[in-house]
């Protein structure tokens, strides 16, 4: 069976800094793929190519056998690739209602009209803010801006869905109820890659994991048996402490 995304050797080079370091692997239709790492280690970059935003300086990456790489990033959402931000970004002059419907508008299912706004309310209501469809986005809480974001992203009926350190700077209750929302997605058969750095999360959500450090892959497999594996322990705490 065809992976819903592969990534084969990509590499990102600005100037003599290699972000990304000839990095393959791929990811399963329904898996929740973990991209993990400490900082710096080139992880949100691989979402930036995956995505768009940045092109590769070499190697290819496929959506659902299909070569993406190279496509500007509004033509890969129109293939089916979503993805909320590390830093949230939200259209900040329109309502939460409004910024959902932009998902449906742009991704690859190309509602308009009454059709977007039926589900942006839907996609509101899944995040758990139903009630507020008509505030500006601006007035809202980090936590809520983030829901925002994911509903616009989900709105797109992506095939793949990035979700870069979604979880961030959630308190102790937001986070268990961001860990069932992103749960529930998963059981809905959606093919995810999420970038975190809540282990909790990554326990309990992730089918595989993908370790990055200093630009490299350096493991992948099994959640328990990646993250216990010795390089992967030394690229956390370091040589000392591993």
């Amino acid at each position: 069976m065809t992976a819903a995304l592969s990534i084969r050797a990509a590499r990102k080079a600005f100037g003599g800094l290699v972000a990304v370091n000839d990095v393959s692997f791929e990811v399963k239709q329904g898996e929740l793929l973990g991209l993990i790492g400490p900082n710096g280690s080139g992880k949100t970059t691989m979402l930036n190519l995956i995505s768009g935003a940045l092109p590769p300086t070499a190697g290819e990456i496929l959506l659902d056998g299909r070569r993406i790489s190279g496509l500007p990033a509004h033509a890969i959402a129109r293939q089916g690739v979503s993805r909320t931000f590390q830093l949230v970004r939200v259209l900040p002059s329109l309502d939460a209602e409004e910024n959902v419907m932009s998902g449906a508008v742009f991704g690859h299912v190309r509602l308009w009209g009454e059709d977007a706004r039926r589900v942006a309310r839907v996609m509101l209501d899944r995040v758990g803010l139903g009630e507020r469809a008509h505030m500006p986005v601006a007035a809202m809480t980090y936590i809520d801006q983030k829901r925002v974001e994911l509903a616009r992203a989900l709105a797109a009926n992506p095939r793949v869905l990035l979700l870069d350190e979604w979880l961030a700077g959630l308190n102790p209750s937001e986070l268990q109820i961001g860990i069932s929302l992103i749960d529930e997605l998963r059981h809905e058969g959606r093919t995810i890659v999420m970038v975190e750095h809540v282990m909790d999360a990554i326990r309990s959500l992730c089918d595989r994991c993908v370790v990055m450090s200093s630009g490299r892959m350096i493991a992948e497999g099994g959640v328990a048996e990646t993250l216990s594996d010795p390089e992967v322990v030394r690229a956390y705490l370091g040589d000392d402490d591993a």
